[in-house]
């Protein structure tokens, strides 16, 4: 590393103190002035920024940039790298629908994907249209992507919701695809989520407020005026969230309204008839969540109710979907958490997950006979490819492993026979035997197993003398799943060794798994992740101060507690879009996800338990005196989930407090949002940036 009186100690933020009393506490925030005062108009146009602003966030680039000089070659050489694994010109298996399949594919140097179709069941060399050239609509802008996209039940039309800054404020674009034109209405504020009628002649789509929460379902009729459009619903608790759907036999448009957690509602139009009402199928229960498929003249509910915390699935009537008639038709399991489900005419297909490993049982419905489709690695991950077609026999699904990359299948549900469609291609090449993943299990503090996931080249010494990068999650009951991931490789190939630690928070144990993760729990989350860093090194598979942490998002969130909690262990913090910030998030209501996540925190305005237990974690909160770890702060001007000021006064009073030699950067994407940078080979570039700090602060960096 390059001694830090060699560069400096980074910039120094003003420290503007502002006070805060609440139930007799009071938190002094000396960088609050980082967030713009109009910061809604910031996320719509980011040249809005206020001028101190940007040029404190302009001067922490450059202080990265200037201290990260020393890998300017490795960065360029991870990001070549990491391209090298991109099939360039790589499409997905199309998806048939009719007389048409639907696929993406992207071009040779496209940074974009291109949303394409042909006639189906025709000679894959001709017959392709092109519906939306990514790269093309593109030209000129910063950033670029496509939020959803869908086509009309007759295929004439085709709607993509656009964000062209990277603040996930959409414009739906209509295309008539008989003739290639752009209709003239856009429909503006929109989330993404989108549902035609049955004759294509309405769309259903859902707009968010001025906090960009989705509140608002509206219906247009295609060829009219926006302005004309009709709404449908409007959610008027901002601790909930909309969106829109069909469900698998497209007869009803689905309302879903829901929390952050465990609370929804679902209402339903009959697709034949957009001019209907909203019929509601069960009232909003606090903890209970439901979501809904059809076949004849019955539901299928995937459910929480009557106590099923790893969920069941029941069945009723169309005529009296009351939950007081609902019957059970898959009982609850405790500990197998019954994740989704896809109906099809004669199966049930439903995504489980048990001791951390998912699996798909299949349910043929006339004779409720189950099956299982079998696997075989240690560790592995599994996702559901949901298709157009509710009448047919086969299911796609898609298989990876550490070591194994993508396989994507078409299962046969009564024949059982499986096809391989697609396995993904590593151009530069890559040989799972030349690696060995292992899942190992920590003890954490209240004597529970964390299952870890571990990969390592063959030839790396497992000693004790390999630096590790540990990645975590743990939020909002997300698994981190055991699948392939080719960027990780370029850490691996270079002698560090990669895990994955599966704590509580995420549903990797089942539901139970994830409560014992939030609210007044989620310190076991962050003590979780101390005690698999604690096992990897009793296992030598590193030592203490070797291990370089990584999270993103609320996963930043756990960065930040275990940076204040066990600094020793760690040479490293990588903290991407870290949500670090949580009293003061938590405590602004008019953030778009606050009142929705109260839920997953707890709300410190008006409890005073839950602000007592935010105090006692929130990474900004509890910076101290002490040495850190080098960390990497990284975050997105126009993003509406984490925003861009947490990470900047994290890395401001992390620099202010910080006693050791160690260096605090942070880097802000002053063109992009939560996801980062837009372009496929764009978005390596910052792959690039993190895992270049990570090989520095390792020793791994060639220097």
């Amino acid at each position: 590393m390059v001694p830090s009186d060699q560069i400096g100690r980074g910039p120094t933020a003003d420290r503007r103190e502002e006070k805060t009393e609440r139930f007799g506490r009071t938190l002094v925030d000396p960088y609050a002035w980082l967030r713009d005062p109009d910061w809604q108009r910031v996320m719509r146009e980011p040249e809005t920024l206020r001028p101190d602003i940007r040029d404190h966030l302009e001067a922490e680039n450059a202080f990265t940039d200037e201290f990260l000089k020393p890998i300017e070659n490795l960065r360029e050489e991870l990001a070549a790298e990491l391209k090298a694994r991109i099939k360039e010109d790589d499409a997905s298996v199309p998806t048939p629908d009719g007389d048409w399949e639907y696929y993406r594919r992207f071009a040779i140097g496209g940074q974009y994907p291109i949303l394409c179709r042909r006639p189906r069941n025709v000679d894959t060399s001709g017959g392709e249209q092109i519906l939306i050239d990514g790269n093309k609509e593109a030209e000129g802008e910063k950033f670029f992507a496509i939020g959803g996209a869908t086509h009309s039940p007759d295929h004439s039309l085709l709607s993509a919701a656009i964000d062209r800054n990277g603040s996930e404020y959409c414009i739906i674009e209509i295309h008539d695809l008989n003739n290639g034109n752009t209709l003239p209405e856009r429909l503006e504020n929109a989330q993404g989520d989108m549902a035609f009628s049955a004759d294509g002649k309405f769309l259903f789509y859902t707009v968010l407020d001025d906090n960009h929460r989705p509140n608002k379902v509206y219906r247009h009729q295609i060829g009219t005026a926006p302005e004309e459009d009709c709404l449908v619903y409007e959610e008027t608790d901002p601790g909930f969230f909309i969106g829109v759907g069909k469900t698998e036999s497209g007869r009803f448009i689905l309302i879903d309204a829901h929390d952050h957690a465990d609370t929804s509602e679902v209402h339903i139009i009959d697709a034949a008839n957009p001019a209907g009402e909203p019929r509601l199928i069960a009232e909003r229960k606090t903890g209970i969540s439901y979501d809904i498929s059809d076949l004849g003249d019955r539901f299928f509910v995937h459910t929480n109710i009557d106590g099923a915390i790893d969920f069941k699935i029941v069945e009723a009537t169309l005529g009296n979907p009351d939950p007081s008639q609902w019957r059970d038709v898959v009982g609850h399991r405790p500990g197998c958490l019954i994740r989704s489900t896809i109906l099809f005419e004669n199966f049930l297909v439903r995504h489980e997950r048990e001791t951390a490993l998912p699996r798909i049982v299949i349910r043929e419905l006339a004779s409720g006979e189950e099956h299982e489709i079998e696997f075989d690695e240690e560790a592995y991950d599994l996702s559901l490819h949901p298709g157009y077609e509710f009448e047919t026999t086969t299911l796609r699904f898609a298989y990876s492993s550490p070591t194994t990359p993508q396989r994507i299948y078409d299962y046969d549900m009564k024949s059982r026979e499986r096809v391989l469609r697609k396995e993904q291609e590593i151009p530069s090449g890559h040989e799972p035997s030349d690696y060995i993943c292992r899942r190992l299990l920590a003890t954490s503090h209240d004597d529970v197993d964390v299952p870890v996931t571990v990969l390592h080249h063959k030839d790396t010494p497992i000693d004790g003398s390999a630096p590790l990068l540990l990645y975590g999650y743990g939020s909002y009951g997300y698994a981190m799943p055991a699948s392939f991931s080719p960027n990780v490789f370029s850490l691996v190939d270079r002698g560090m060794v990669y895990a994955i630690a599966h704590i509580r928070g995420g549903t990797e144990g089942g539901y139970g798994w994830y409560l014992d993760g939030k609210l007044k729990k989620k310190k076991n989350t962050f003590l979780d992740f101390i005690a698999a860093a604690e096992h990897l090194i009793a296992e030598q598979f590193t030592e203490k101060g070797r291990i370089v942490a990584q999270g993103r998002s609320a996963g930043g969130m756990l960065m930040g507690a275990v940076a204040n909690m066990r600094p020793d262990l760690f040479k490293g913090i990588l903290g991407e879009v870290p949500f670090v910030d949580v009293i003061n998030t938590m405590s602004d209501e008019s953030l778009p996800l606050t009142p929705p996540e109260w839920v997953e925190w707890g709300d410190p305005i008006r409890d005073e338990n839950a602000f007592g237990d935010m105090v006692s974690y929130c990474p900004y909160t509890n910076i101290g005196d002490q040495p850190y770890p080098n960390i990497l702060a990284t975050g997105g001007l126009t993003d509406p989930r984490v925003t861009y000021w947490e990470p900047a006064k994290w890395a401001a009073k992390l620099r202010h407090h910080n006693t050791g030699e160690n260096q605090i950067l942070c880097w802000i994407n002053m063109e992009a949002g939560h996801g980062g940078a837009s372009g496929r080979f764009d978005r390596l570039k910052e792959v690039a940036l993190s895992y270049g700090f990570a090989l520095m602060v390792s020793g791994k960096a060639g220097l």
